[in-house]
């Protein structure tokens, strides 16, 4: 049945005859080159001019050299750089009219009415400023005989829009900023670093990372890494904290912690307004408990560093979206900014989210604390609340009795962030009253017995461990579903969490099909989708995929610079991923790849072909590395080993060849903060869920529970904007249980992007883009994933 043609593709927009300055401004953040990369490419493709603003507004302002049209190979080898290339400054003159005034001109003697500022509200205020003053410079610029009339006609409008980068992710309206996830890997590496320090010596650290007026950073690291304090301006401590705190950091000493974590945001304060720095909260800690206490000022190490793999995406979506913005706006339409929203790019209008950051510091001027929280969105805010129930327990006395017993397992391969979801199911089943116990190697240890009961202490410390604790098993129930119901009734379990990948989703299945024949499985079921492979139906990601990518881009950059100063060379990397090719697609988007081959896209020697002309094209000009993505299963015949030949053959006297298989490196190591805090964050939710279900499904006359509709089995995954419970059964028919993987898969829409920074020809679908929404405090369910980074 065809479809209706209501479709919008990009190729049907053109950039001829316009000019467009990309510029940098304020603070940098890692991320912003990307930024700059993608609005640079994604202009020439369609066809405008592009042209850097060197220094930012103060370039605009100086002109001459400052402002340089750009060329496509201008912006290669940029993706995994720090900071901005084109440079950044705060410019005073750019303030004044006249400075203004200098700036128009330098704009219109380029032809250039489309500006993209990358920056902070700062940056983009003074973009708008400049876009509501645009002809009134421009009769003054006529009046002077700068320009003539016709050149004011021509040029009448100024379209502007702005994209966030900022480390401290303080711009209301979006979840997440450019820069913010890069600045949370320089912080987790360093509190991974002091933990090790802080354990041999029994030390007290007192971390101060940044964040004037926005403790973003502080929180989320807090989470991160367990940390024992956290303070930030946004929710100031009670009065009287110093002696809580003391009395939290010497009950963890008491229960045979050897260090404590205290994060301070730099611009912390108390319910007065006044500092709180990191020197006096050492002080405290060394007068009235007498531990040994450092302060670790982290500075601008957090602005510095490689961008992550989520910032580079973030940042190439981003630019797109940007030029799409520009090509479609119309002399109405407001400045606008493309933000992220859930795992979905969104226009705002600038001003409106400008004003909400504003009233952020006005409600905290005024101290009104939980109203600054409540601006700073849906997503702080459940930061707030997980980081109050995970790291402060209460005392038995006032903890609620449910009677239920909650069990916790993994099933599958590993993924980095199990661990954190597992300590978070814990200690937030324990706050609800339940008694939680762990199972150790899947459904094997289960119907084997090994279960045992978990207490909050035994999960301290998880956060940042790599691979599964508990152990994990890729066994399914159904060969032993009567030991298993054995095992339920022996320990009376009430409900399960199953955390894990495609392996989780079939155990779930067979557990629901068993509810038939045995009773013990009529209680609530809940799966939380934890695998790097990222093919789990019901949810765009899972918790392990961050790290996995960010492993893949890591060794991709340094796998490019083996080649600099070589001669032209290519290299066929292999990714893991099952036939799910989310983690070459994504990946190839994140370093740079000219091709990524994967199963869900069909590939024949004529694509293979035409891929190696395209690059023996490239390596004519000045780019001297080439990279290309191959997912393990994409093609049973093209094979790595195929491919690799083929480009060496082809590509004789052009270029060589290499060839890397990843492997299990992309499984292990310390996870991603994004995979700390989604595995964190999406587990607390699962346990609010279980007890929610627990409570509806007790048979008083009976005194036990009974669930067994669709509902009370669901997968918790994250879908578009919001965080929903699935039922599994449902999941059914999205899912192609042959190649283990979704029928629909939304990061395919992402693919296109990667083939247009590459140059190639291609269609894409931008359907989802043109809509300027506004800024609403609670939007439709505000992501509590993505945003959790």
């Amino acid at each position: 049945m065809a479809q209706p043609d209501n479709k919008k593709f990009f190729e049907n927009l053109t950039g001829a005859g316009k000019s467009i300055a990309v510029l940098t401004s304020g603070g940098d953040a890692q991320g912003m080159n990307a930024a700059v990369r993608a609005v640079v490419r994604m202009g020439i493709y369609v066809g405008a001019k592009v042209y850097f603003v060197h220094e930012g507004y103060q370039g605009m302002v100086d002109g001459g050299d400052n402002i340089k049209e750009a060329k496509w190979e201008s912006v290669s080898s940029m993706l995994q750089v720090g900071g901005t290339v084109i440079g950044s400054a705060r410019c005073k003159d750019f303030r004044t009219h006249e400075g203004r005034l200098k700036a128009a001109h330098n704009l219109v003697k380029r032809g250039i009415t489309n500006l993209c500022v990358i920056g902070g509200d700062g940056s983009l205020t003074g973009a708008n400023l400049f876009r509501e003053e645009w002809s009134g410079l421009l009769a003054e610029l006529v009046q002077q005989n700068l320009i003539d009339e016709e050149a004011a006609q021509k040029y009448s409008a100024l379209h502007i829009v702005g994209m966030v980068g900022s480390i401290d992710n303080d711009f209301c309206g979006t979840d997440m900023t450019i820069g913010t996830d890069s600045a949370l890997h320089r912080i987790i590496e360093v509190v991974d670093a002091i933990m090790t320090t802080a354990q041999s010596h029994q030390r007290t650290f007192v971390l101060e990372v940044m964040g004037r007026h926005c403790g973003y950073l502080a929180l989320v690291s807090a989470l991160a890494c367990g940390a024992d304090w956290v303070l930030i301006p946004e929710m100031p401590p009670e009065d009287g904290w110093e002696e809580k705190m003391c009395q939290k950091l010497s009950a963890k000493r008491a229960g045979m912690k050897r260090l404590n974590i205290i994060i301070v945001a730099e611009g912390a304060i108390d319910r007065n307004n006044q500092p709180i720095t990191s020197e006096h909260v050492k002080n405290l800690v060394v007068q009235c408990l007498g531990f040994d206490t450092r302060v670790t000022i982290l500075g601008h190490v957090q602005r510095g560093g490689t961008p992550s793999a989520f910032d580079r995406i973030l940042a190439s979506r981003m630019g797109v979206e940007a030029v799409l913005a520009l090509l479609e706006t119309t002399a109405n339409t407001p400045a606008c900014v493309v933000s992220l929203c859930g795992n979905q790019s969104v226009r705002l209008p600038l001003m409106e989210c400008v004003q909400m950051t504003q009233q952020v510091q006005k409600a905290m001027d005024e101290k009104k604390f939980e109203e600054a929280v409540r601006l700073r969105g849906r997503s702080f805010e459940n930061n707030l609340r997980t980081y109050k129930l995970l790291a402060h327990r209460k005392p038995e006395s006032e903890l609620p009795h449910s009677n239920y017993n909650v069990a916790v397992l993994n099933v599958g391969a590993p993924a980095a962030g199990m661990n954190a979801a597992v300590r978070s199911a814990v200690r937030v089943g324990i706050s609800e009253g339940h008694k939680m116990f762990a199972v150790s190697d899947g459904f094997e240890g289960f119907y084997k017995g090994q279960i045992k009961e978990i207490k909050w202490a035994d999960v301290g410390g998880w956060t940042g461990q790599g691979g599964s604790l508990l152990g994990t098993k890729r066994t399914l129930p159904a060969k032993y579903i009567e030991k298993i119901a054995e095992q339920m009734r022996k320990y009376n379990i009430n409900a399960l969490l199953v955390i894990g990948g495609f392996e989780a989703l079939e155990c779930l299945l067979q557990l629901n099909e068993a509810r038939a024949h045995y009773e013990e499985f009529c209680i609530p079921l809940c799966m939380l989708p934890a695998t790097i492979s990222n093919n789990v139906p019901g949810t765009d990601l899972s918790i392990g995929a961050d790290t996995a990518l960010n492993a893949i881009v890591e060794t991709c950059d340094r796998i490019k610079q083996s080649a600099s100063g070589t001669k032209h060379r290519v290299f066929i990397i292999e990714t893991m991923g099952g036939y799910c090719g989310y983690l070459a697609s994504v990946g190839g988007l994140a370093a740079g790849a000219d091709a990524a081959y994967i199963y869900e896209e069909p590939f024949d020697i004529r694509d293979l072909q035409s891929n190696v002309e395209h690059l023996t094209e490239k390596m004519k000009t000045s780019i001297q590395r080439g990279l290309i993505l191959r997912n393990e299963n994409s093609n049973e015949n093209y094979t790595t080993d195929f491919i690799y030949q083929l480009y060496s053959e082809e590509g004789r006297g052009v270029f060589d060849c290499r060839k890397n298989v990843l492997g299990h490196m992309q499984q292990g190591g310390a996870p991603s903060p994004f995979d700390r805090n989604f595995g964190t964050k999406i587990a607390a939710k699962a346990m609010q869920w279980i007890t929610k279900k627990l409570n509806e499904s007790y048979r008083q006359d009976e005194g036990r529970v009974f669930a067994n509709t669709e509902d009370s089995a669901c997968l918790l995954g994250m879908r578009r904007r919001a965080m929903v419970f699935q039922p599994v059964v449902q999941l059914k028919d999205e899912t192609d249980f042959v190649h283990r993987i979704p029928k629909e898969q939304w990061w395919l829409k992402l693919r296109p992007l990667m083939k247009i920074l590459a140059k190639y020809k291609t269609s894409y679908d931008v359907s989802d883009s043109g809509q300027l929404e506004h800024v609403a405090l609670n939007r439709p369910r505000e992501s509590e994933a993505t945003a959790a980074i």
